[in-house]
């Protein structure tokens, strides 16, 4: 998704700037390459999201590189391997909180002292951070968690005219759900499901004949979001799921 966001803005008129792991330096290039093509500028780095120091290091040198930050969008984040909660282990429960919250928080933390008035925080969130799920409680905790940090930056930031609001977005066509083990997941019946036998379940869960919304979509909210269309908006959440929370 993160990828998404940087295309979509860029299609948009603006500059970007990217992090990611060191793991990851080849799809970061990748994502430089494709916001180019745009014909807009990319700046990048390699920092991890849960270091505060890192962060900050990353964010201070890319704005004086481009001059200004208009927009935060924060993107990072893992789904990780299900279970009860109860059968959780101290680091399977800590890791994603590390990433999806205290991630969030140190984009935003090395980013608002470069922010001015009519800029605008977007928090990526997910389903999860409205509904409960079982066997995800580490993740379904930290999608929640960063929707109370949203809603206090929101308060805290408003009279600088700074803007603040999650997007929730539900199943999407990343590798971050079209893979095996999510498949087996959804499929617990089936020897080695394939996409199409978890396009067939999760279809049932939407109210929209669709079984995932692509990044694109979810981009889009994050445009309008960054966008002037809406300047008067904050502390809310937008969901993009194709009606998989209001499926009854």
């Amino acid at each position: 998704m993160g990828r998404a966001h940087c295309r979509r803005l860029a299609q948009a008129g603006a500059d970007i700037i990217a992090f990611d792991l060191d793991a990851a330096a080849d799809g970061l290039a990748e994502t430089a390459a494709l916001v180019e093509a745009e014909g807009r500028r990319c700046v990048t780095a390699l920092v991890d999201v849960t270091s505060v120091d890192g962060m900050k290091s990353a964010v201070d040198a890319a704005v004086a590189e481009t001059g200004r930050l208009d927009t935060v969008v924060a993107n990072a984040g893992i789904y990780p391997a299900a279970g009860f909660s109860w059968e959780l282990t101290d680091e399977e429960w800590q890791r994603p909180l590390d990433i999806n919250v205290t991630g969030a928080w140190s984009t935003v933390r090395a980013a608002l002292p470069h922010l001015t008035s009519g800029a605008s925080i977007v928090i990526i969130s997910s389903t999860n951070g409205i509904k409960g799920g079982a066997r995800v409680a580490h993740y379904t905790a930290g999608k929640h968690a960063v929707v109370g940090l949203a809603r206090t930056l929101a308060n805290e930031a408003g009279p600088r005219g700074i803007r603040v609001n999650t997007v929730h977005p539900g199943s999407v066509a990343t590798p971050m759900i079209l893979n095996p083990q999510v498949f087996a997941k959804l499929c617990p019946g089936i020897e080695n499901p394939t996409e199409e036998d978890a396009a067939r379940v999760l279809s049932t869960r939407t109210l929209l004949p669709v079984p995932w919304v692509k990044p694109e979509d979810v981009s889009n909210a994050v445009l309008f979001l960054a966008s002037d269309m809406s300047r008067y908006v904050t502390g809310t959440q937008i969901v993009v799921d194709a009606g998989l929370v209001q499926k009854v």
